[in-house]
């Protein structure tokens, strides 16, 4: 009775986290992704292209790009307008502007399986080809769907819309000038190719590692974590090649191979034998 009636304060007063049912503003803008695609490096990109003078790092991201899984709602509507939001959600018709961050769900899946390992929601032994499995079923610990559903309800509602802008984390790495070009003209930002460097620079894989290193206990998503493991690593794409099983790229791209190859992605199981047991083009 006691949690129920703390409960409804913070709710009354506005201290709960609103997630899905924030507040949504005319002029609000959206960066939105499934979990690990590179919502959080996109973030500081963008943090450091609006905002060069805050110095964006983990300690006042939330701020600078408020999340409304870890900000009160409270907080949120207090926030500076225009709002540019990280979000994970599916498909919400409220969100007018979007920036979607998709990548690779054959890399997605081994970053999820290291975070889930380093907030210990798996043991370090938990096997991989059994995560594939749950992956690919949507039955992980977060409640944004699948992959495929989450990345299908904005990819295929809101294509040709210029309202949305798609864009591959595997481009954002190998030609992040011309991604940051793209993602500065959505936001209307008046801004040169020493800005876009300085924004890239400031957010490259190894400073975010150093920041993290210092900050990691203050930021909502890695506090509570394991700080042995950590949250930025590789920041490469392609490492499925190596790591994954077969049989668990047979089961992703069973599943999504279509929305896939929309996206861009190559796809290299190239049949199935009577066993079941894809056969599999040249990965290197």
């Amino acid at each position: 009775m006691m949690k129920r009636l703390i409960a409804g304060g913070r709710h009354f007063l506005g201290l709960h986290k609103p997630g899905r049912n924030l507040n949504v503003w005319p002029d609000d803008i959206f960066l939105v992704s499934y979990p690990k695609s590179g919502n959080t490096w996109t973030r500081f990109l963008i943090a450091n292209l609006v905002y060069p003078k805050k110095n964006p790092d983990f300690s006042n991201i939330n701020q600078l790009i408020p999340d409304p899984e870890a900000m009160s709602k409270r907080d949120l509507d207090r926030s500076p307008r225009p709002r540019i939001l990280k979000s994970h959600q599916y498909f919400d018709p409220r969100y007018q502007k979007v920036i979607y961050i998709v990548r690779d769900p054959r890399d997605v899946v081994l970053s999820e399986y290291h975070f889930d390992i380093k907030r210990r929601a798996i043991s370090e032994d938990y096997p991989l080809s059994q995560f594939v499995e749950r992956f690919v079923r949507g039955e992980l610990n977060h409640p944004n769907g699948t992959w495929g559903e989450n990345a299908a309800s904005w990819v295929y509602t809101r294509a040709n819309d210029p309202r949305f802008l798609l864009i591959r984390y595997e481009a954002l790495q190998s030609q992040a000038m011309e991604e940051m070009g793209k993602i500065a003209r959505f936001l209307s930002l008046a801004v040169g190719p020493e800005e876009l460097r300085r924004a890239i620079d400031l957010s490259a894989a190894d400073r975010m590692r150093d920041l993290e290193k210092k900050q990691g206990h203050l930021w909502s998503s890695t506090r509570e974590t394991r700080q042995d493991k950590p949250f930025v690593r590789s920041a490469k794409s392609g490492g499925w090649k190596k790591e994954l099983p077969e049989i668990g790229i047979a089961e992703i791209e069973s599943k999504w191979g279509s929305l896939m190859r929309d996206v861009g992605y190559e796809l290299v199981v190239s049949s199935f034998s009577e066993s079941g047991m894809p056969g599999m083009a040249n990965k290197s």
